[in-house]
């Protein structure tokens, strides 16, 4: 029997209609990783409301604004969010053609930093003025690209299947390209970014099944490389009294052991539930310097107590095993590379943020993904997750 046409019955179906192709098995809405979207929606919404807190009463910041911080949060999240979406669209894959360019962009924005548009924020020359209230920091940014020029080199030829694992010149060649925008990074100085580098390569190196011999020694030259620094006198000088106070709290507790040993009370004081949002002492009477960024914690431990900031800890903890989850079953070794990347540097910029305000980390000016006020970081984290999201999405489907 045919239906009209000439088609077959069994082949004949009307067309789905929009819903049907929204709530679809094999469409995009069903196969994002949800949890992990509603995760970093969550962390985005719970960094608005502390950065409102730690910023309503600061005239000197909010220009008279009570709520400027907070729209500018939300804004810089809905455009993260929007940047997510279009990564999504575009694929990881489209974007693996496209990382020599990206690659070169990105060096191009660090060189800047180093001409007059760049400017000193916190001690670090890593900012762009772009006008009107707002600045860009390209080093977030060079945390993508060193992701996805690593994966692109070192999956090429395994994802090809002339190689089981990557060779010792492609290890050499992707360790170099990473190199360079360290090495800039370096000189602005901004050593809490060039710290998250590290990890993140360290993370490419070892999810790419490369020679061991490649970890070790980038472990060896990582200690190494410190040690010379140190000893050539390259820190500025606030960067060495960080580290002298995190070795030494009490050193000097009115001037560069400030910031902790206030973030300490903060979070302390906030005992179990917390002094409740908008009523924290310490965030009220402004004690904690830069508490809408890099010590957004101490907001959530004195306002929403251990359990607020348990929750965030948590939050962010599901993100991070739904993207080992990814990297785990993507079947293309460009995936896992690009998933493991992500993982690294989401991991220990969180550790090192929560951390810094614990005092058991010391302090190196990054901010907590999705939670800290800041353009250039939200921006980065999301495009980030819409990378994971692609990953995902572009699996193969199972029967």
């Amino acid at each position: 029997m045919t239906a009209p046409h000439g088609f077959s019955v069994s082949r004949y179906a009307p067309e789905r209609g929009p819903i049907a192709k929204l709530v679809a098995r094999d469409s995009v809405v069903r196969r994002l990783d949800w949890p992990i979207l509603l995760s970093s929606l969550a962390l985005s919404f719970l960094g608005a409301l502390l950065v409102w807190s730690a910023t309503r009463g600061r005239t000197e910041l909010n220009q008279g604004d009570p709520y400027y911080f907070l729209f500018r949060h939300a804004l810089n999240t809905g455009i993260g969010v929007v940047l997510m979406i279009g990564t999504v669209w575009l694929g990881h894959r489209t974007l693996r053609g496209a990382v020599p360019i990206l690659y070169g962009i990105s060096i191009l924005l660090i060189l800047a930093v180093l001409t007059p548009p760049g400017a000193t924020i916190n001690g670090a020359h890593a900012w762009i003025v772009i006008g009107g209230g707002f600045s860009l920091q390209p080093s977030e940014f060079v945390k993508i690209t060193i992701i996805l020029i690593m994966a692109m080199l070192l999956a090429a030829k395994v994802d090809a299947g002339d190689q089981v694992h990557p060779d010792h010149r492609t290890v050499a060649k992707a360790l170099a390209l990473a190199a360079l925008p360290m090495a800039i990074v370096m000189l602005m100085p901004d050593l809490g970014s060039v710290m998250v580098m590290a990890v993140i390569v360290l993370g490419v190196l070892l999810a790419s099944g490369a020679s061991n011999r490649w970890v070790l020694g980038l472990i060896g030259a990582g200690l190494a490389g410190a040690v010379a620094v140190a000893a050539l006198g390259l820190l500025d000088e606030y960067q060495i009294n960080r580290f002298a106070a995190f070795a030494n709290p009490e050193l000097d507790p009115a001037g560069v052991g400030y910031n902790t040993n206030q973030a300490r009370i903060a979070i302390g004081s906030g005992g179990l539930y917390g002094a409740g949002l908008f009523n924290g002492h310490q965030t009220s009477g402004q004690f904690v310097p830069e508490q809408q960024t890099d010590f957004i914690f101490s907001v959530a431990g004195e306002e929403l107590g251990f359990l607020g900031g348990g929750l965030i800890i948590l939050l962010i903890g599901v993100i991070l095993w739904r993207a080992c989850r990814i990297a785990r079953e993507t079947t293309e070794l460009y995936g896992t590379v690009v998933a493991a990347g992500i993982i690294a540097w989401f991991a220990f910029q969180s550790f090192e943020n929560i951390g810094m305000a614990l005092g058991i980390m010391p302090v190196a000016g990054l901010p907590l993904p999705f939670v800290s006020y800041g353009g250039s970081s939200m921006f980065a984290v999301w495009v980030a997750i819409g990378l994971l999201q692609s990953i995902r999405v572009q699996r193969p489907m199972t029967a």
